[in-house]
């Protein structure tokens, strides 16, 4: 029989590895994993979009910046003070983490995990020394989808901005072309740009990496800024370029040359030169630092040694602060199980192809209702919409347009603000107005009342959101009651109403109005048989 005998030195390496302090780490870790699955899902979820396809990189991207900080502090095993630090740190993470399981918003909870990676760190190695990572720390956000209000009111910027200079560049080219809102017409053909070409699929990952230059660059800080803040000038600018490259193929070879591998090769080439404009520009700050260096040096991308760092995750101590660490995210994780699954299904209400064609004091529908195309449809994500135009007894129209959503936590309603720029009309004047006495309403009732213009054409238009019963004018604060009801009711649920009518060239801004305060009275009584306001 033979046996094998480990060395004394094979021994205790392994034993090294067997600590109380790891056993505690891990379960820690594994209690979270469970905790704030949520979070992680919704992660995986965001990153399967174009947007945030780079998300799985920053982790690892992180890490490695840790492990290339940590070489600046030796190995202390000993006790440390002020662990506790980081403890209040998971306690807020929770929290944080349970406002949004209660209220089904899974963002929150992702945004959670990152403020428990940071207090982990603090437990770990205490204030004194864990407050030095939070470069690292920080630089998982890019990892984070933006929340639905801020992605699109960014989209539409960057959409604007690109759309204007890429006309411009064409122009420049002699290439005839006209832009209406995020339409370029090069008279043979029309390109939308559209969300994927808005930019943001270039501009995280690129924030990203110029926030790795900022943190390695050997320089003072206003060089470290610089490089930072470029990222977003260099990213709408290169779109642009991008744009116009699609105008001059789509003006010489046609449409057909945008599809399929071109289209893709032509975005991964701006995204490397975007990068590689960030080097350029930490070269050219060499001319300006005091201290002589190559760009490797001042960059400092030393990678060695970086594997017998991780390996001082043995070290971790059993600490009272790691041992509540661990409880509490188990606790968390199992306490969890026992709450009920909250939401309360799909809420009793009528779809709108029932919504009356005749109003009364003699408002009545023309035409037939309008459907969405596919890709506005999408973008929209309503479970249910109706776009109806009603003739009133002045013979003026009025277009009723509301979206309901079973579920807004994903995203929800778009703003108007976000929508009609991008179809062309500018928003030449808006206001926030409380109707509530004038219509006579049983809560608040703050609307949206806005004048837009498309060449000679204008609109009036009046919008607002609902939650549960609430006539909301302010976007931000729909969202904000959209996590107070989850976490009330586990009810995330809302709609949009917009009323537009045309400002007649024989007709008052004040007439136009009046026309849009006589359909509102008229549909509030039956709308609420479609969107229910308890």
């Amino acid at each position: 029989m033979n046996t094998t005998t480990r060395s004394p030195d094979t021994a205790n390496r392994a034993t090294d590895w067997l600590t109380p302090g790891l056993f505690w780490l891990c379960l820690a870790t594994v209690g979270a994993a469970v905790f704030f699955a949520d979070g992680l899902d919704a992660l995986f979820e965001a990153w399967s979009l174009p947007e945030y396809s780079h998300g799985p990189l920053i982790p690892i991207l992180s890490a490695l910046l840790f492990l290339r900080q940590l070489k600046s502090f030796p190995v202390d095993p000993g006790p440390k003070r002020n662990r506790w630090v980081g403890v209040t740190v998971i306690v807020a993470a929770l929290m944080l983490a349970t406002l949004g399981k209660l209220s089904n918003i899974s963002d929150l909870v992702a945004y959670a995990t990152i403020l428990w990676v940071g207090g982990l760190l603090l437990v770990s190695f205490g204030w004194a020394t864990g407050k030095h990572f939070w470069p690292p720390v920080l630089h998982l956000v890019y990892m984070l989808p933006l929340p639905g209000v801020i992605y699109y009111k960014m989209t539409t910027w960057l959409q604007f901005i690109s759309s204007e200079l890429g006309v411009y560049f064409l122009r420049v080219l002699s290439i005839p072309v006209f832009l209406d809102g995020n339409i370029i017409d090069l008279g043979i053909t029309k390109l939308h740009v559209a969300e994927a070409c808005s930019g943001l699929r270039y501009l995280f990952p690129i924030l990203s990496f110029s926030y790795i230059f900022a943190v390695l660059y050997k320089g003072p800080m206003w060089h470290k800024a610089v490089l930072l803040i470029s990222a977003a000038p260099i990213t709408v600018v290169m779109n642009s370029v991008r744009i116009a490259i699609a105008g001059i193929i789509v003006q010489y070879w046609g449409l057909e040359w945008l599809e399929g591998f071109t289209h893709f090769f032509e975005g991964w080439v701006i995204f490397i030169a975007c990068i590689l404009i960030l080097f350029a520009l930490a070269r050219i700050m060499l001319f300006f630092n005091a201290e002589k260096m190559s760009l490797a040096e001042a960059l400092d991308l030393e990678t060695d040694g970086l594997a017998v760092q991780a390996a001082r995750i043995r070290f971790t101590r059993a600490s009272a602060a790691m041992i509540t660490t661990a409880v509490l995210m188990v606790g968390a994780s199992l306490a969890w199980q026992t709450v009920p699954e909250r939401g309360v299904g799909s809420i009793p209400r009528e779809d709108f192809a029932a919504f009356p064609r005749t109003l009364g004091n003699g408002w009545a529908q023309t035409g037939t209702d309008r459907a969405l195309s596919a890709g506005v449809a999408r973008n929209l994500g309503a479970d249910d919409y109706i776009s109806r135009t009603f003739v009133g007894p002045d013979g003026g129209t009025v277009e009723l347009f509301s979206a309901w959503y079973d579920d807004q936590s994903q995203g929800g309603v778009h703003s108007p603000e976000i929508c009609l720029p991008g179809g062309g009309w500018e928003i030449a004047w808006l206001e926030r107005s409380d109707l509530t006495e004038e219509m006579n309403w049983h809560r608040p009732f703050m609307l949206n009342r806005a004048i837009i213009q498309k060449g000679e054409s204008r609109m009036m238009v009046y919008y607002w959101f609902e939650q549960k019963g609430r006539k909301i004018a302010w976007d931000m604060a729909a969202k904000y009651w959209l996590l107070i009801d989850g976490i009330r009711t586990g009810r995330t649920d809302g709609a949009l109403v917009r009323l537009t009518t045309p400002i007649r060239d024989d007709e008052t801004d004040a007439a136009a109005e009046a026309r849009l305060r006589a359909m509102l009275r008229n549909i509030m009584d039956p709308i609420q048989r479609f969107i229910p306001d308890a």
